[in-house]
């Protein structure tokens, strides 16, 4: 059911939370500015007209991007939530409450609900925010890898958790297999443990196969031995261990994980990490504001000029004007203008130019370095680091919601100096929002 409207009246014996805060902390100046109203009327029309009420909108945005401003997890932001009194009236609390807001599960099924479309409103909202300082003629592009929360594959964790499938499988549907394989499981996995180098490499090379013969085994015996009913239920899962279990070292297109199947592996050049597992993310950053107008999840591994197009058309639909130049990196080397845009990626000091245009060209690239800490901070301090949503749309939930945390979160920065410049101390930001600015 839609979410009521609140209309508790004000207590002449109790006043209002609002009225017990300090007004100069940063989080109630960054809600005064949020229009929440654009919320309601975007997310109402996803509620059912009867039924139980839901949750407020403005507490179900608040609590998401609290999680990504300070960095928590779904738990933690709901626990936080009931001893920070800041939290509950940046979402809209009049009373201060003992109770927990909502479930923690209750934010999964609300970012189910609203969906991509409906985490890019909250980002747009952040770039709204800064005005006409986000619509800047020249904007930076850089593309960095989204982690997925997997363990490092390897061909024996995915054979051995495979076989463990089967199993708890054929248990479920009192399926009884053949041979279960599992004492000698247990040996194959202490062989390849402890002799996967040296002498007995080749002994544990061997026990890497049986396991695989072994995957394949519980595979078919499992087709064989389950009902047409049950068969059709689980038909999606035994064709994903199929393709596993079948899969060479030279394949494309492999699997990383079993539940996150879309997983890609990216090479980024990194000396201290070589291959990188999740989805490649492009970040899209205004030259001299240093505000993100784009952000942008791409499945499996594309090149990164190939992605450009997509890029400057979706700064173009949330900023309202197309960017006349896009600063990248070489690895977007190949067309040097598209559509309106012009392309600017770093060459030689050879060639026809004038000393001033080399001059430009060398302060314009030294400006693009710029967007490094950007995707630093977004790693590390909004959650990017690692991405614990599941699936393909999790990759794009939790890339707006990085890039929409750093823009409000750059947003009570510029607010913080401004009021002090205005106005003197009435606007109290956190500690980190100084020493970022420091």
């Amino acid at each position: 059911m839609q979410p009521k409207k609140s209309d508790r009246q004000r207590s002449f014996l109790c006043p209002d939370l609002i009225d017990q805060l300090d007004p100069r902390h940063h989080l109630l100046g960054l809600a005064k500015a949020i229009p929440w109203q654009v919320f309601e009327d975007s997310f109402r029309p996803l509620y059912a007209a009867s039924g139980r009420p839901a949750k407020p909108v403005r507490l179900m945005v608040g609590l998401l991007i609290l999680k990504q401003l300070e960095n928590l997890s779904d738990e933690r932001v709901v626990d936080i939530w009931v001893q920070n009194p800041y939290f509950q009236a940046f979402c809209g609390q009049q009373r201060f409450t003992w109770k927990l807001p909502c479930d923690p599960s209750e934010l999964t099924y609300f970012r189910r609900r609203i969906g991509e479309d409906g985490v890019r409103k909250i980002f747009e909202v952040s770039v709204n925010l800064h005005g006409d300082k986000a619509k800047e003629e020249e904007v930076v592009v850089d593309s960095t890898v989204q982690e997925k929360n997997i363990t490092f594959p390897t061909d024996t964790k995915l054979l051995t958790k495979i076989v463990t499938r089967c199993h708890i499988m054929a248990k479920l549907e009192d399926v009884k297999l053949r041979r279960s394989y599992q004492r000698e499981v247990k040996k194959l996995l202490r062989i390849i443990r402890f002799k996967s180098k040296g002498r007995k490499q080749g002994e544990a090379q061997r026990a890497v196969r049986r396991l695989r013969t072994i995957a394949g085994v519980l595979i078919r015996d499992m087709r064989r031995k389950l009902s047409p009913e049950a068969l059709e239920i689980h038909r999606q899962s035994l064709d994903l261990y199929d393709r596993v279990q079948r899969q060479q070292r030279s394949d494309t297109g492999k699997i990383y994980s079993l539940h996150e199947p879309d997983v890609s592996c990216i090479s980024k050049g990194k000396a201290h990490k070589k291959y990188e597992f999740g989805a490649k993310a492009s970040v899209t950053v205004t030259k001299i504001s240093g505000i993100i107008v784009g952000a942008l999840s791409f499945p499996d591994n594309p090149f990164d000029g190939h992605t450009l197009p997509a890029v400057l058309s979706q700064v173009e639909s949330i900023v309202g004007k197309r960017p006349t130049m896009a600063i990248c990196d070489r690895g977007y080397r190949g067309k040097r203008r598209i559509g309106e845009t012009r392309i600017e990626i770093p060459e030689s000091g050879k060639g026809p130019k004038t000393e001033h245009e080399k001059r430009q060209a060398r302060a314009r690239f030294r400006r693009r370095a710029a967007i490094e800490p950007i995707i630093g901070h977004l790693k590390n301090d909004h959650r990017m680091l690692r991405n614990y949503l599941k699936g393909r749309i999790g990759d794009s939930v939790n890339l707006f919601m990085a890039c929409a945390a750093f823009n409000f979160r750059k947003f009570i920065r510029i607010l913080y100096f401004l009021c002090l410049k205005l106005l003197g101390h009435v606007f109290r930001p956190d500690v980190r929002s100084v020493q970022a600015c420091a």
